[in-house]
C-alpha cells in the first residue's frame, strides 16, 4: 500500500477527484486529500472523505486541530503527490514559491517524493505564455507534467486543456510509485 497526496484545486475538473480517489483508495492506496478553499466550492470535502475513508485538509486550515504541524507531516509521510486538477493559480502560485494555502504548504514542504501535475483549464488560458513558463518552472523543479487532452470544455470551446480521464492518471501515479 502506497500513501498518496492528492490535491485538488477550484476548476469544473475537480468532480473527477472523487473518481481518482474511489479508484486509489479501492486499489489499496491510503490517499489523503488536500482542497482548496475554491474546490470546495466544486466537490464537498465529505465526498472526498467519504470515498478516501481518510480527514480532508485544507479548506479548514486555520480551525482545524492537529497534536502535530499537518502541512509538514503530510508531506513526510506520502509515496508520491499529485495535483489533479491543476488550475493557472496553483501552477503560478508553486512557480513563484508562495505558500499561503494548506495545499501550497504541503507541497512546498515535499521532499523528493514524485510530484506530478495535471492541469485543467480553458485552452487560452494553458497556452497562455505566462502559464507555460510557471509549467516550465514546475518541471524544471522535478514536477512531472500529465498533459491535458483536447475537448469540449466547460466553457464550450474545443481544445486543449481537459483533465486527461482518470485511467491515465492511475496509470501515470503506478507508473512512479
Amino acid at each position: 500500500m502506497s500513501r498518496i497526496l492528492l490535491g485538488v484545486t477550484g476548476s469544473i475538473a475537480a468532480y473527477k477527484a472523487a473518481d481518482l480517489t474511489h479508484r486509489l483508495t479501492k486499489d489499496g492506496h491510503q490517499v489523503d486529500v488536500v482542497l482548496t478553499r475554491s474546490a470546495a466550492e466544486f466537490i464537498t470535502p465529505l465526498t472526498l472523505h467519504t470515498l478516501s475513508g481518510r480527514p480532508v485538509y485544507g479548506y479548514n486550515q486555520f480551525t482545524d486541530n492537529y497534536d502535530d504541524v499537518r502541512h509538514i507531516t503530510l508531506a513526510r509521510d506520502v509515496d508520491i503527490a499529485i495535483i489533479a486538477p491543476a488550475t493557472a493559480n496553483i501552477i503560478g502560485k508553486l512557480a513563484s514559491g508562495l505558500a499561503d494555502d494548506h495545499l501550497t504548504t504541503v507541497f512546498t514542504a515535499l521532499r523528493n517524493q514524485p510530484r506530478l501535475i495535471a492541469p485543467a483549464m480553458n485552452t487560452y488560458m494553458y497556452e497562455n505564455p505566462i502559464v507555460q513558463q510557471n509549467l516550465a518552472k514546475l518541471l524544471a523543479t522535478g514536477f512531472e507534467l500529465i498533459e491535458p487532452t483536447e475537448a469540449l470544455l466547460a466553457c464550450g470551446d474545443i481544445g486543449k486543456g481537459a483533465l486527461p480521464p482518470v485511467e491515465t492518471i492511475v496509470q501515470r501515479i503506478y507508473a512512479r510509485l
